[in-house]
This record gives structure tokens, C-alpha cells and sequence, in this order.
């Protein structure tokens, strides 16, 4: 989400696409009710389904599933054609006077760089064209053939109302109906929200949808202001605290990525990682990824990660095709490549698409381990429930382990919500029977695989026999703990223009007291 919940409530028009927020999200739908009742703001509901939603909205259109793309992508060619955008916004705060560099172009439905034979992209051309300085060059008249807004309108150009109508399976006058509410939002007193969930994101062209959102946000200038905005309404709380801290197989914490194989030098990939201004006086959040970075190996590594070693840089994995992510693993337990797999608080058999797939892939395993607090599909896919469920369980070799985890409430912890707010919570409960925390569990595992390693040696034993655990009960790592370590500490006085702003041991206010040579550590 780029805004909280309570936010929405200063939004003039709510755009709700590829969600059903008042029946997934009813608390958070109030807000959403509190802008109609404050304002009089319009809610919009485009949806192949008449939801609960649909039925308190002031519009609502019926869309062909997984259109939602195409009647984006019109609006943004309406918007454009019908000098419907905030000029000044776009100008200033968005990168569509940006030159992009002689060699990118669209043709035949493909961007410059695609490989027919890997189905992947060359993205070398995908870039600015800079000045000496490495500046970008701009066209503020946004005239230039070459400038963002132009390669945007030219490629947007064929998403006609018509094309839309027969796309998406709306009517003309509908769809011209909605574009023009829309683009209200356009006004320096008016902002659009839009609210969207699964439908968007689980989609296999999701990213593009939610980009295309985005794009149109931006045209309008929504975006960074009361009520505007692209909202993700989230599943559950700690999905947002998931990717935070970088979960998904090519994340590494805070949002960073893991390095590509192109690049095995730790210089070359801070030289890829790192964002220099594209403007004078801009800023660059991302110019400080080599101060991430060195903070998040010194928590990996302690005393092992220093300059002289990289950081440990060359412990990381290095990335490349297939990558490691739930569909890729599932693929390669269908064709007998994998022994085992730990699922821990993932419910994949009701939570990805073709389950009959992911059924023959967990039945080819050696073993499979299960940690949650619950009995889950996939903990029990081995049992036959009938048409829904139908198996032989005298054919699969999977042995099944479960590992009983707490829930949140038998524990310390936080909780990371929509509106990216930490939330601490105290243990309300002692867990049941044998139950222990992912904490509890997951260190027992390293410590005999670190034992293991140590006892016997192994291929590459570096990254485990040296990596940081100094908690107070080392089979129990403390949440308080842990949420120091994310947080970060100065491993030495931190000065900033010849004055000490942090101690040495103390916690660190905020990431602009990090720094790439080693004096501070910061898990996330």
C-alpha cells in the first residue's frame, strides 16, 4: 500500500479493481465508507462479479476476467489524447520528460532485447539517455519523440475504446463513462485511490497490471497525495512484513536482491545495485545500497565480514535461470528432482494455482516438513478426501513430519500491518502440548546442521560455521532480540560532520546512520 488505511477516506473517486474489498476487508472498507459519507466520493467497482462491493458502489461495470490490463491501458491513451492529465505533476514529479536512449522501441508486441529462444529479455537498451555528467537529458515541452510521455503515447495509441470494447466486453458508452469519472481526479482538489487484491496480484500478468495502475495514478497526479495512491489490500498483516524482510527466494532483507551470476565481483554488483540521481540535487534512496548492504553482512557475519573480504560477499548465492522460487520448486519435484522440502506457515496446496501439479510434485518427494500451528491441505495431501482430493495413499513415498508452531498469541512478537505499521505484541498464552516456535525450531536445525559441518566438515562450510547467533538463549532467540538485530546498532562511534551521533552498542535512529565501512550492523 503507498497509503494507510485511514487515508482512504480522504479520497474524492475509489477505483476498486481485482478485489473485493468489502467482504475480504470489512474493517478496512469503513474508510472507504467514511470518503463516501464525508464527501460524497464516488466509488467505482469494475468487476467480472457482482460482490458486496459492487453493491454499495455508485458504478460498477462488468470486465471479461483478466482484461482489467487492457481498459488501464485505454484510459491511459484517453487521458493522454484528451489533454486529461495533470501537466504540472507529470512534469515535475514523475520521468516523463526523461529521454530514453536511441535503440528502445516496441514493435509486434515485443520490447527491444527479447530472446525468442530463452523467452527473456536483453534489457541493455532499456535505459535513459544520459549527458556527460550522467545526468539524464529532458524535454520539457514533452514534444520529443524520444521522451517518456511520447514512447508512452505512441505505445499506448492502439488501446482505442474500441479495441477496449471488444477486449474487455464493455460497452462504449460505459467504458467513456467511467474514463471520464476518472479523469475528475485530474484536478488539483481531487484525488483517485485505487484498491486492488488478489485478482491483480495472483494474475499471471499481475505486475503489469499493477504498474499500469501506477502509470495512470501518476498521469493524474495521485500519487503522494491524501486519498490518491496504488493500494494493495493485503491478505493477512505480516505479508507485508514478508517481503520486508525478504523472504522470497531472490530478496535479501530491506529489498535488496541477492546477486546474479553476471555478477561475481562484490564491485561489480554494488556497481548494478547502486542508483545514482538522475537529476541535480535529486534524491536516491537507493545511492546508499553499498551502506545496506555492508550493515546487513555485518549482521550476517560479524568479525568474518570486513573490507578486506568484501563482506563475505562471496559467500552469497549468485542467482540464475531457473530461479528458486514455489513454481519453479514445485516443477522440479514433478520430475523427481527434489528430496525434500520444509513448508513453514504456507498453506501451498490451497494457496496455488493447478492443484493437481503441486498433489504429483509433493507425492514425489522423500520427505516433506511441515511447520504451522494448524493441520493443512498440504501437511495432509496424502490423504484421499475424494473428488476434491483423490489419491492413492499406497502410491506416495512422501514421509510427512509436522512440526507444531505457535500462533502469533503464544509468543513475543510483532506484527507488520497494511499500513506498514509495527505493531508489538506481548505472549498471551503458553503454546500447547509440544509445540515450540519457528524461532525455537529453526535454530535447533542450525545447530545440528552447524555441529554436522563442524564434526565432519563438508562442501563450502564457511557461510554456516561463521554465521552471527549471539542471543541470550541461543536455542531461543528472543523477538526483542530479533527486532534489535533488524533495527541495527553502531559497532563503533558514529560521527556525522565531526560530531558522535551514535555510541558504540547503542541502536540506530533510522537508516541514514548507516554506514559501508563496517561500523554499523542492521539486519533489515
Amino acid at each position: 500500500m503507498t497509503n494507510s488505511w485511514v487515508d482512504i477516506r480522504n479520497a474524492n473517486i475509489i477505483l476498486s479493481m481485482g478485489g473485493n474489498s468489502a467482504e475480504a476487508h470489512p474493517v478496512g472498507f469503513r474508510w472507504v465508507m467514511q470518503a463516501k459519507e464525508r464527501s460524497d466520493a464516488i466509488l467505482i467497482s469494475i468487476d467480472p462479479r457482482y460482490n458486496r462491493t459492487t453493491a454499495v458502489a455508485d458504478y460498477h461495470a462488468w470486465i471479461r476476467t483478466g482484461t482489467d490490463i487492457v481498459f488501464l491501458g485505454g484510459l491511459i491513451s484517453y487521458l493522454i489524447e484528451n489533454d486529461r492529465y495533470a501537466h504540472e505533476y507529470v512534469l515535475h514529479y514523475t520521468d516523463a520528460a526523461h529521454l530514453v536512449r536511441e535503440g528502445f522501441e516496441f514493435n509486434d508486441g515485443l520490447f527491444t532485447g527479447y530472446d525468442e529462444e530463452r523467452h527473456q529479455y536483453d534489457k541493455a537498451t532499456w535505459n535513459f539517455d544520459l549527458d556527460e555528467q550522467g545526468f539524464v537529458r529532458r524535454d520539457e515541452t514533452l514534444q520529443h519523440p524520444r521522451c517518456v510521455f511520447q514512447m508512452m503515447r505512441k505505445h499506448y495509441s492502439r488501446y482505442t475504446v474500441e479495441m477496449v470494447e471488444r477486449v474487455c466486453g464493455m460497452p462504449q458508452a460505459k467504458v467513456l463513462q467511467l474514463w471520464e469519472l476518472l479523469a475528475q481526479s485530474a484536478a488539483p482538489d481531487k484525488t483517485m485511490t485505487i484498491l486492488y487484491a488478489l485478482g491483480w496480484t495472483q494474475h499471471s500478468i499481475g505486475a503489469q497490471m499493477i504498474r499500469t495502475g501506477a502509470m495512470v495514478q501518476l498521469l493524474l497526479g495521485n500519487m503522494g497525495m491524501p486519498g490518491g495512491g496504488v493500494n494493495a489490500l493485503r491478505g493477512h498483516s505480516n505479508i507485508q512484513g514478508l517481503t520486508d524482510i525478504g523472504l522470497l527466494s531472490n530478496l535479501l532483507t530491506g529489498y535488496m536482491t541477492l546477486p546474479a551470476a553476471s555478477a561475481q565481483r562484490y564491485e561489480d554488483y554494488i556497481r548494478q545495485k547502486v542508483r545514482q540521481p538522475l537529476l541535480p540535487n535529486q534524491v536516491s534512496y537507493w545511492k546508499h545500497y553499498e551502506r545496506f548492504f555492508v550493515s546487513m553482512m555485518k549482521a550476517f557475519y560479524g568479525d568474518a565480514a570486513s573490507a578486506e573480504n568484501d563482506w563475505c560477499y562471496e559467500w552469497l548465492p549468485k542467482l540464475s535461470e531457473p530461479l528458486y522460487d514455489v513454481l519453479y520448486a514445485v516443477n522440479d519435484m514433478t520430475k523427481g528432482k527434489m528430496t525434500g522440502a520444509f513448508c513453514q506457515g504456507f498453506n501451498i496446496l490451497a494457496a496455488f494455482p493447478n492443484k493437481a501439479k503441486v498433489l504429483d510434485g509433493l507425492s514425489k518427494l522423500k520427505w516433506l516438513v511441515i511447520m504451522d500451528p494448524l493441520a493443512t491441505e498440504t501437511g495432509e495431501f496424502w490423504k484421499n478426501h475424494g473428488e476434491f482430493n483423490d489419491v492413492d495413499p499406497s502410491q506416495i513415498q512422501t514421509a510427512v513430519f509436522r512440526l507444531p508452531t505457535t500462533t502469533f498469541a503464544e509468543d513475543d512478537g510483532s506484527i507488520t500491518n497494511s499500513s506498514r505499521w509495527l505493531q508489538w505484541h506481548h505472549q498471551a498464552a503458553p503454546p500447547p502440548g509440544e509445540a515450540k516456535t519457528d524461532t525455537a525450531i529453526l535454530a535447533g536445525l542450525f545447530h545440528r546442521l552447524q555441529k554436522l559441518y563442524r564434526d565432519e566438515g563438508g562442501a563450502f562450510p564457511e557461510p554456516i560455521l561463521n554465521l552471527t547467533w549471539n542471543y541470550s538463549d541461543p536455542a531461543h532467540p528472543a523477538a526483542s532480540e530479533l527486532a534489535k538485530e533488524y533495527n541495527g546498532r553502531a559497532l563503533a562511534d558514529i560521527e556525522d560532520q565531526g560530531r558522535i551521533i551514535r555510541r558504540k552498542g547503542e541502536l540506530l535512529n533510522d537508516f541514514g546512520e548507516l554506514r559501508a565501512d563496517g561500523s554499523t550492523s542492521c539486519g533489515c
